[in-house]
């Protein structure tokens, strides 16, 4: 039986750095110039989902002005993070006006995000720093955009301009 053990441990400890070796196992890495935003539904459901986008809409709206003072990340990351009352008082509005009775929750943390592709910018799995608003259970389909650099935040006379995701990054690089 002693002899089987130890047949079993070397077996697994050969899989493990044969795995680690062939790149199978790779530790998540961590990207720190971006602060995305995620904006989580409370669920699937065809009414949380459509709340989302009206979150969304007014979050963009209050954040923009605040995103575009913001000269770099580490701004950024205290300028939102000085303002996660606000952010959960414009979200619980516009669920209230709404008739929905769950709130938000409304946090920056450091999560690990699968690979997501927005416009020809592909943004690799990692951990990323991220502002995230949970609406009610925070388990439906979620809205993301990236806070800085600004991929979806420019400051407007009148209200939210979107601006070309490609183009900012592109100057953005290009400009270091």
């Amino acid at each position: 039986m002693k002899k089987f053990c130890l047949t079993v441990l070397a077996i697994a400890a050969i899989i493990v750095t044969i795995a680690v070796a062939s790149g199978a196992y790779t530790q998540a890495s961590v990207h720190p110039d971006y602060l995305r935003i995620h904006v989580r539904a409370n669920s699937n459901e065809q009414i949380d989902q459509d709340i989302k986008y009206k979150v969304k809409d007014e979050v963009v709206k209050f954040i923009t002005p605040y995103a575009a003072e913001c000269v770099d990340k580490p701004t950024a990351m205290k300028v939102i993070g000085g303002i996660l009352e606000e952010i959960e008082a414009v979200c619980n509005n516009v669920l209230k006006a709404n008739g929905f009775n769950y709130t938000s929750r409304a946090q920056i943390r450091e999560e690990e995000f699968p690979t997501r592709v927005y416009g020809d910018l592909t943004l690799e799995n990692g951990i990323y720093d991220a502002l995230i608003i949970e609406l009610g259970s925070g388990t439906g389909d979620n809205w993301w955009c990236v806070i800085y650099p600004p991929l979806c935040f420019t400051a407007s006379t009148s209200n939210v301009e979107y601006r070309s995701a490609i183009k900012d990054i592109i100057n953005y690089f290009f400009a270091k």
